[in-house]
């Protein structure tokens, strides 16, 4: 069968009938059942799969056929998926299955997406590895060399990445609190996308950080991360936090001509410390950008170097709320007692047993900063800051910047085990160049723009302005252009 490797060249093939959905479909079914030692699907649906691609082709025989009609997609398990296990890949949830479907997820099948299963990732989205998922690790298609040793996917959402770096399915959805879209993204060379909060939907997502959780696209390229926006975006009555504006067509809107853009590059993002080969591909990215015609400016963020603080004490805070519902009384799996037991130790047990070393962390810690004593000294000081780090944004969009390129991660990807005995410090410092989107609900797209010396992708970070995610898909799709990214891993799996 020839082979698709993107959305929007599936989805011309479907609309010629050179395929079939059912055909397209049995071809990435068999694929995700030859790949279980990547750990990214850990529940597989193939007969909805198959349902929902003969319902497609009749779709298509019918002229009825928007973009996503027939295209095979994975579902991070953080989203509720009518009749299927929703886990958030944590033992509380354990034999979830919603009775109602995601806004999101409702999308996408209504466009005639194929879902081919629930996806990896770290629990309750909370890890930037993928290693704190209770059915295991998700592992990268990617090796260093000939190097056998297995390497992280990202985080949270690794499972997403490696499906869709491995080609087991065109596109995949991902949720983005700190950076669990594009540093993934960046690790598995593909390309993913944080619409502006409130773009897309958080209902029927299970929540991690309520003012910080976004739903968006991870996919092969920027033209396919538009056209899933386009299926995803939209106002949503039963989200409180959902944006009531008119979703424009993303994908009509790349042309990829970004002469006379302004592109922003933050002096605060030179940390100390980094590596040569992460300031090698930013500088690359720099000039990639001047080739397409744009011009750089250098700009301040002056609050940057308070981001990773400040997000650790957000985050937590609003993760301990949210998760004091998983009791085993009002949700979740209930730990057994014994005989004489009271409330106070099944509440302690179902907590111990149910949550995961981190997450267990992240609640202790927002507990202790949403403490009396302590709400003050440390969630209002976040609270503050966080107000201070989008009026930097503000204040350069306002000064004339369309966009800011950073790089995407601090390293390539590494070894899974490798940060076990670390500092739990050194995992969140994953998140250090992507945090500040997140704090200031900006959209950021990270795009494959070169490898580093072992082989494995490297990423670079677009920021754009709020509720212009066509502009900075656009710009986006130049940087692509510039960087002809064409890599792929070695199948080993």
């Amino acid at each position: 069968m020839t082979e698709y490797r993107t959305i929007a060249a599936a989805r011309d093939a479907l609309r010629r009938g050179e395929v079939t959905a059912v055909e397209l479909a049995e071809d990435y079914i068999a694929r995700v059942e030859g790949a279980d030692a990547l750990g990214a699907f850990v529940h597989k649906t193939p007969e909805i799969a198959r349902e929902q691609a003969a319902r497609a082709d009749q779709r298509l025989r019918s002229g009825d056929a928007p973009d996503l009609c027939g295209i095979p997609v994975g579902v991070k398990d953080l989203f509720c998926t009518r009749g299927v296990p929703s886990q958030a890949a944590s033992k509380i949830l354990e034999g979830f299955r919603p009775e109602y479907e995601s806004t999101v997820t409702e999308k996408l099948f209504a466009e005639g997406a194929v879902m081919l299963g629930k996806l990896n990732m770290d629990e309750f989205a909370m890890g930037s590895s993928t290693e704190t998922s209770t059915y295991g690790d998700a592992v990268n298609p990617w090796r260093r060399g000939n190097d056998e040793a297995k390497l992280t996917p990202g985080g949270s959402s690794g499972g997403s990445a490696a499906a869709v770096s491995a080609d087991l399915c065109l596109g995949a959805l991902g949720t983005d609190t700190g950076g669990s879209i594009r540093q993934p993204a960046a690790f598995t060379g593909i390309t993913g996308l944080k619409p502006t909060y409130g773009r897309v939907s958080r209902w029927g997502i299970i929540a991690f950080a309520s003012s910080l959780d976004q739903a968006g696209p991870m996919a092969r390229d920027v033209r396919d991360c538009a056209i899933m926006l386009q299926a995803m975006a939209g106002h949503d009555a039963k989200d409180s936090t959902s944006a009531e504006l008119d979703v424009p067509d993303f994908e009509a809107m790349l042309d990829g001509d970004i002469r006379g853009k302004v592109i922003g590059i933050p002096r605060e993002y030179h940390m100390d410390g980094m590596p040569e080969e992460i300031e090698a591909i930013w500088a690359e990215g720099r000039a990639m950008m001047e080739a397409a015609g744009a011009t750089l400016r250098d700009i301040s963020l002056p609050h940057t170097k308070y981001a990773l603080p400040a997000y650790y004490v957000i985050a937590p805070a609003e993760a301990s709320s949210n998760l004091a519902r998983y009791d085993g009384v009002r949700y979740g799996r209930r730990a057994r007692i014994g005989q004489g037991d009271g409330i106070t130790e099944m509440y302690e047990r179902t907590r111990a047993e149910g949550f995961g070393d981190e997450v267990q962390r992240r609640v202790m810690i927002g507990t202790y900063v949403l403490s009396a004593g302590f709400y003050d000294a440390y969630y209002n000081r976040a609270r503050k800051v966080r107000t201070l780090i989008k009026r930097d944004f503000e204040q350069v969009f306002a000064d004339g910047v369309d966009a800011i390129l950073t790089p995407a991660t601090p390293s390539a990807a590494f070894g899974l085990g490798e940060m076990a005995e670390a500092d739990p410090v050194q995992m969140y410092l994953n998140d250090v160049f992507t945090v500040t989107v997140n704090l200031a609900g900006l959209p950021g797209i990270s795009v494959p723009a070169g490898t580093d010396r072992q082989g494995l992708p490297l990423g670079l970070q677009l920021i754009g302005k709020p509720w212009e995610e066509g502009a900075l898909l656009n710009t986006a799709y130049a940087l692509e252009r510039e960087a002809g990214f064409v890599a792929k891993p070695a199948k080993w799996w």
